[in-house]
């Protein structure tokens, strides 16, 4: 087959339109502003493009309305397991709704963050970011030139989705506390992470009204490696318990307990955060937990409500947290 043959079999806006009964501006319509048709019309339209194999392009597209038909998404770490049920969630929601998602990972580092925006601003529509690191006055020039939806950054104006850590932490604490525990270390996440300060604020203010010690020792980035190297400062804060930023910090406190053969919670209880990792590890990890995927379902229909009214609202969608207790909290040891 040679290719002028190829190209008048590739399917056309026209033999669609011609299909389905309708023109070609409606069919058109129904990929690129399928609000203004009835939803039957809008599927039937999709389902004879499926048929036929037709699918439109985005390029002509982007030129003829504007619209590119993508989405971004930046995160701060990809490998962290917090984010992969968030992205998917997330991804999904977008295709149902015809977009495709740019991925972004950021590396915990504002500059690069910055870069990414900056590139994909003019090849999305809008665009989702996780645990931004970028400085409020930057996300809002930002906000300016593309719908912007934030998770686990609060800034107002802005719609956002926040993850309310802090009940579960202050749960966290009343547990351990409940357990014995006196002198407590938190180890700290990123200190431009809002969750990281919120969880620090939540600390500090129930250790006061409880009368117990936090410790705050840091982990950053937060990884397996560093909640790993962070044990020898732990060990010789003399703390009882620790409550780690996140799972993947846990784990790796956990990891340097085991290898100096300190009996978790025999010896030492830990507290993750996320609850992403909590049923994997042994012993099986006591964390908060947090509602990732939910967490990335709303934040891609809050875009997708914004790119429809094309108007920014100020939404502030809080999820609540809560306390998994499995394995690795108990009381305090007897000497």
């Amino acid at each position: 087959m040679d290719d002028e043959t190829s190209r008048r079999r590739v399917p056309t806006i026209d033999q669609v339109a011609a299909l389905a009964g309708v023109s070609r501006a409606t069919v058109s319509r129904a990929f690129t502003r399928p609000e203004m048709l009835s939803e039957a019309t809008v599927q039937r339209v999709k389902a004879i493009a499926r048929d036929v194999g037709y699918v439109p392009n985005q390029v002509a597209r982007a030129l003829s309305t504007g619209r590119h038909g993508n989405l971004a998404l930046i995160v701060p770490d990809v490998a962290n397991p917090f984010f992969p049920p968030l992205i998917r969630a997330a991804q999904l929601r977008a295709d149902e709704a015809g977009f495709c998602v740019f991925l972004g990972n950021s590396d915990e580092l504002a500059a690069r963050e910055d870069v990414l925006v900056g590139r994909f601003t003019s090849q999305v529509e809008g665009m989702i970011l996780v645990s931004s690191r970028l400085d409020e006055e930057r996300i809002r020039l930002y906000a300016e030139r593309r719908p912007i939806v934030l998770v686990n950054r609060d800034v107002a104006g802005i719609p956002r989705v926040l993850i309310d850590s802090a009940t579960g932490i202050t749960a966290a604490l009343a547990h351990l506390i409940d357990h014995g525990h006196r002198r407590i270390v938190y180890v700290s996440g990123p200190s431009a992470s809002w969750s990281n300060q919120q969880r620090r604020l939540a600390l500090r203010r129930e250790a006061a009204k409880r009368g117990v010690e936090i410790i705050a020792i840091p982990a950053r980035p937060p990884t397996h490696e560093t909640g790993y190297a962070a044990t020898a400062q732990i060990l010789a804060s003399k703390a009882t318990a620790a409550l780690a930023f996140d799972d993947l910090v846990a784990q790796g406190l956990l990891a340097g307990l085991a290898e100096r053969g300190i009996d978790v919670p025999g010896q030492f209880s830990v507290v993750g955060c996320d609850d992403v990792l909590g049923a994997t590890t042994y012993p099986p990890l006591t964390t908060v937990s947090a509602r990732c995927k939910e967490a990335g379902q709303v934040a891609a229909d809050l875009l997708m409500d914004l790119l429809k009214v094309k108007a920014m609202r100020d939404v502030r969608y809080v999820l609540e947290s809560h306390l998994v207790v499995r394995g690795t909290t108990g009381p305090v040891a007897v000497s």
